[in-house]
C-alpha cells in the first residue's frame, strides 16, 4: 500500500503523463471495483458513489479529463485510501 500515496501525489500534481495502469491501481486503492470491460472501456463501481467510473486508455496513458473526474469524485464523496469512504 506504500505505492498508493505516491500515485496520489503524482495524480494531484496534475501530471499529464500518468499511466493508465497507475490510474487503475489508484482507483482500486480507493475502493473502486471493476464491474466490466467493454472494448477499451473499463467500468468501475464504488459502494459509496451512486454512479459508475468509466476509464479508457489513450496510448497507454490516462486521459487527463478522466483523471480530473476521478479526483473530483474522491473529493466529493470523501473517499480515502484503503477503500473506506
Amino acid at each position: 500500500m506504500t505505492k498508493a500515496p505516491k500515485l496520489l501525489a503524482k495524480a494531484l500534481a496534475k501530471q499529464k503523463n500518468l499511466r493508465f495502469d497507475e490510474l487503475i491501481s489508484l482507483a482500486e486503492s480507493f475502493g473502486f471495483e471493476q464491474v466490466r470491460v467493454s472494448g477499451s472501456h473499463h467500468i468501475y463501481h464504488h459502494p459509496s458513489v451512486p454512479h459508475l467510473l468509466n476509464l479508457q486508455p489513450l496510448r497507454g496513458k490516462a486521459k487527463p479529463y478522466q483523471l480530473r473526474q476521478f479526483l473530483r469524485i474522491v473529493e466529493m464523496y470523501n473517499l480515502t485510501l484503503g477503500g473506506n469512504g
